[in-house]
């Protein structure tokens, strides 16, 4: 026992290490004065957004980018609230924005990978950019990827999401959870074996998505075109794929509002893991799994004294020490450092949610999502 504890204790803390050491070697990208060429058209999915897209409109309506090098195209994903409505008002109050709205066409289980599918088929421009209905992006976005692209040979650009908080615990636990994502994320991509994305901010040319067949080969998995796509962009263009780190880059989203769709959320985003190729992202997952798992069972046993104490606050010590340490720099790269304060509670807690959703989506088999159930 002794001996196991040791072995996850000591794998997970390389690799923790290992993030934190690619998140420095991957560079800040700064903005620079070139006179924008490409060309760009923006995706956004929606189902029943009518509260959140007044924020992403005023957000795109501002961007620091000639209107005629770029589109927008929502796909509506058969909302029966106000949101087509909403962007039907707005276009009328800027008739120099190019926005087009349609419907998705459904073929799979993946409602968004066909809206997204749909969208760059009736796209006009050279390279996609994929967003969510929930968030606001940054007013110089497309000029980042613009000068991104002109600066490196990429065919996907992951740049990075976060969440805008109140201080409520709830929405604390979010950020910090997420956080530790984007870290990792940002640091899988300077050790050179990227694992993580985010749909809400990624770019790509139109030519690779068709060149990888789009979804092909997923589309019967709910969720995870972000993830499927990086697999298979990785794959193809194994060094053409980069992330784009800068603060000015980030897209700010919401948390969810109630426990219980915090919850629905995470067994989505488990719910693809079992159908990952890439080995590395397999392995990450499964020492986020082990080291968790240790943690909640070793409570219990070091009460009944088959574990010293001294072992399982070592064992604490170590997780909480590395996952800090991560999770600052990236709250840093973010500004939203103040947060840290809530680090110490959440870290009790987080072991017990992170077995607690394992299990549901091992037991569990469908989940709700949009209004929708979804098989696993």
């Amino acid at each position: 026992m002794i001996y196991l504890v040791f072995l996850i204790i000591i794998i997970y803390t390389i690799l923790i290490v290992s993030f934190i050491i690619g998140f420095d070697k991957v560079k800040l990208f700064k903005i620079g004065n070139s006179t924008p060429e490409n060309t760009f058209t923006i995706i956004i999915p929606f189902r029943n957004e009518a509260k959140n897209l007044p924020s992403l409109l005023e957000s795109l309506s501002i961007l620091d980018y000639p209107k005629g090098l770029f589109e927008v195209i929502f796909i509506n994903d058969d909302s029966n609230d106000t949101s087509v409505e909403k962007i039907r008002l707005f276009k009328t109050q800027d008739l120099k924005l190019n926005f087009y709205i349609f419907d998705n066409i459904r073929k799979s289980n993946s409602p968004k990978k066909d809206a997204i599918e749909t969208a760059v088929q009736k796209s006009n421009f050279n390279w996609i950019v994929t967003t969510d209905a929930d968030c606001i992006v940054p007013k110089k976005w497309l000029q980042l990827f613009d000068e991104f692209i002109k600066e490196n040979d990429s065919k996907m650009i992951c740049a990075p999401v976060t969440y805008q908080t109140s201080n409520s615990i709830l929405e604390q636990f979010q950020l910090l959870d997420f956080t530790s994502l984007i870290g990792s994320t940002i640091g899988g991509f300077g050790i050179k074996k990227p694992f993580l994305c985010n749909g809400a901010n990624l770019c790509y040319s139109k030519d690779s998505f068709y060149q990888v067949n789009g979804f092909e080969g997923n589309n019967n998995i709910s969720s995870g075109d972000d993830i499927f796509m990086l697999e298979k962009m990785i794959e193809k263009f194994p060094n053409e794929v980069h992330f784009l780190k800068s603060y000015d880059a980030l897209v700010i989203t919401k948390p969810q509002p109630t426990l219980r769709s915090l919850v629905s959320q995470r067994i989505r985003w488990a719910s693809k893991t079992s159908s990952y190729k890439n080995w590395f992202g397999k392995f990450v997952g499964i020492s986020v799994l082990l080291i968790n798992f240790l943690l909640v069972i070793s409570l219990p046993i070091t009460l009944f004294k088959f574990l010293s104490w001294e072992i399982f606050i070592m064992l604490f010590s170590i997780k909480f020490t590395v996952d800090f340490t991560l999770i600052t720099k990236t709250l840093i790269f973010t500004k939203q450092s103040k947060n840290i304060v809530f680090y110490p509670i959440i870290a009790i807690f987080h072991p017990f949610f992170i077995i607690f959703t394992s299990f549901l989506t091992i037991f569990k088999n469908r989940y709700k999502w949009k209004g929708r159930l979804f098989n696993l």
